[in-house]
């Protein structure tokens, strides 16, 4: 195995399965206006983000506890390219669990 290869298993990230998603974890990943202004950014149509592409008003170390709730949780997934972590919205994960849930929070937001 390349040392590419170490060093990337070695970066990989918990995520729940789709089955593990739970409801109340949604909501309360949902409920702070940071977190939710970065999933509204992700529905905008921009597939994979990086994390510094966001522009959040909170510490960088502030931002990676964000993305932490939100990915636990199950509402985004997040890999690595290169150095920067990469963030998408899991829009089929969360449709198939909870369906119309994304789009109401985001149509009420």
């Amino acid at each position: 195995m390349s040392r590419t290869s170490q060093a990337t298993l070695g970066r990989r990230l918990y995520h729940p399965d789709r089955d593990e998603i739970r409801l109340e974890s949604v909501l309360s990943a949902l409920s702070d206006p940071i977190r939710l202004r970065i999933v509204r950014e992700l529905a905008r149509g921009h597939d994979d983000m990086a994390c510094i592409a966001f522009d959040l008003p909170v510490s960088k170390s502030t931002c990676t506890h964000h993305f932490r709730v939100l990915r636990e949780a199950g509402v985004i997934h997040q890999y690595y390219e290169g150095t920067s972590r990469m963030s998408r919205l899991r829009e089929d994960d969360l449709e198939a669990r909870m369906p119309g849930l994304l789009s109401a929070v985001l149509g009420a937001a």
